[in-house]
């Protein structure tokens, strides 16, 4: 793959929370290198709250994220994705729009915190540990010497990176 910036596509149902995050976590440590966006199969029409406070708790510049359709990538004039990442288990399952370019792929499942019951305290942990386990998959991702790898060794190192602690059940083996 030659040296220019790829962009990076992150799925989940919602695209309100684990999406959202690895989006702005890569555009942040990726820059130059990557353009992160965010989608769902079933948006939700709005960014949790949960999400914008940890993320404008964190430094991030929130004002430009929304909840939308995985099908704005699908488009003709739509950005050409090289890379796309599913992030909800139930994202991974779904049939997806055909897309342009056939961008490689992996799932990177990581537990629902929008799905987190209890106090305030609790919810705010449980959206901490998916932003802690979405930062180090986003890491490594970037950290990769992607123009020096060759397809299959690319496409087994994303599959490795989903298998990274903090994986959901099905991450695979």
């Amino acid at each position: 793959m030659p040296d220019r910036t790829f962009n990076v596509l992150f799925l989940c149902t919602h695209n309100s929370a684990r999406s959202v995050m690895a989006e702005a976590i890569l555009n942040k440590i990726g820059a130059g290198k990557f353009r992160a966006y965010s989608a769902g199969s079933q948006p939700r029409g709005a960014i949790n709250p949960n999400t914008l406070t940890l993320l404008s708790g964190l430094g991030y510049s929130v004002s430009g994220y929304r909840s939308k359709s995985w099908d704005e990538f699908a488009k003709p004039d739509a950005p050409q994705i090289d890379f796309i990442f599913t992030v909800c288990d139930d994202a991974t399952g779904e049939s997806c729009p055909v897309w342009p370019g056939k961008p490689m792929t992996a799932h990177w499942g990581v537990p629902d915190p929008s799905a987190a019951k209890g106090t305030e305290v609790e919810v705010a942990l449980a959206f901490r540990q998916a932003y802690r386990s979405l930062e180090r998959r986003v890491s490594a991702f970037a950290a990769l010497p992607i123009a020096s790898l060759d397809q299959m060794t690319l496409q087994a190192k994303l599959k490795d990176i989903g298998r990274m602690p903090g994986a959901s059940a099905k991450a695979g083996p």
